[in-house]
């Protein structure tokens, strides 16, 4: 996860508070993040039986760990498989160096490891953006040419690749290769990978953000005018943003899998475990009936598994865990 602490400005005044209505318990599957920087963390076995032992069917890692991967080996648990920022330049410009990453990290786990996606890089901004396109179709081709085609490719943004975000259904990509990124999606059947974050956008805007309507607790609705859809919670008004921006890209059939989403517990303003609990586990159980746009199971990702206290930035990134190092639950969750 980058840090966010500039993200408020993508939602305007009109997101007063809002009301949570009606949620369903359990979803079909629950994701969670495995971020690795840390010196005290568990070993990677441990990892595995931690996500089994609490019924989390899917796994993000943000690099081709080969002891993590390894350690998923029979597992069935989904995973979500990071490239990283740095590599883009190259993958992108060669296509036998996208052949030699798959052949180095996903080829030799098999059939044994449940690859779902493959994220070609995670929060790109600036220039190397240019890169995610080209880098997306080589290892596209590379996994299709290894008789993996199933693997979807994609890659992770955060949500200020859109602008005008509020009402929702006003959302357009900042960006033009966004576009273009969402029409190769679309033409291989693959979902855009977003983070969605409600935290960040309340604490940079507590006059007009409430934190039920952040945390998906009872307050007032906010209708969207355009369309009629009601909302009642933060998180729901950003995924069906992307939804009205992928629409514009004519790429309305690519779906949202949110690939990070969590609420610190420690470090910082509104940083609480029952403000941390209040949160995950209001996502976890409101995955099951989607957004207001788009109703139905959305995949989520929480983010993370682990405090991990070789995090750089402000101490609130040390404190997204749902589970310390030493495997114990920062705050109680239930994952079914």
């Amino acid at each position: 996860m980058a840090i966010m602490q500039g993200f408020a400005h993508v939602f305007a005044a009109a997101l007063l508070v809002g009301v949570f209505i009606s949620m369903p318990v359990g979803v079909q599957s629950v994701g969670v993040c495995y971020g690795m920087i840390g010196n005290d963390l568990p070993s990677k076995s441990d990892v595995v039986q931690l996500y089994k032992s609490n019924g989390i069917t899917d796994m993000r890692i943000y690099l081709p760990d080969f002891e993590a991967i390894a350690a998923l080996r029979g597992s069935g648990i989904g995973l979500i498989v990071g490239v990283a920022n740095k590599n883009l330049i190259d993958l992108a410009a060669n296509p036998a160096s996208a052949a030699s990453w798959v052949d180095a990290n996903i080829k030799p786990f098999v059939p044994d490891v449940n690859f779902k996606y493959i994220s070609v890089g995670n929060e790109i901004t600036g220039e190397p953006t240019q890169t995610i396109l080209p880098a997306m179709q080589n290892i596209n081709a590379a996994l299709a040419a290894a008789g993996l085609g199933s693997i979807k490719v994609s890659t992770a943004v955060r949500l200020d690749v859109v602008t005008n975000t509020f009402p929702p259904s006003a959302g357009v990509f900042a960006y033009p290769y966004m576009a273009a990124v969402a029409q190769f999606l679309a033409s291989t059947g693959a979902p855009l990978l977003a983070n969605v974050y409600p935290y960040f956008a309340y604490i940079g805007n507590k006059k007009d953000i409430s934190l039920e309507y952040a945390t998906f607790q009872p307050g007032k609705t906010v209708p969207d005018p355009n369309t009629g859809l009601v909302y009642t919670n933060l998180f729901d008004a950003m995924v069906d943003a992307i939804y009205a921006a992928l629409d514009k890209a004519g790429a309305a059939s690519v779906p949202v899998v949110v690939s990070e989403s969590g609420w610190p517990s420690a470090g910082g303003d509104a940083a609480t475990t029952d403000n941390a609990r209040t949160y995950v586990q209001n996502l976890i159980d409101h995955g099951k009936q989607g957004t207001p746009k788009r109703p139905g199971v959305i995949e989520t990702y929480v983010f993370a598994m682990f405090n991990e206290n070789e995090k750089p930035g402000e101490p609130t990134e040390k404190n997204f865990g749902l589970f310390y190092p030493r495997k114990t639950p920062v705050y109680p969750i239930n994952f079914h």
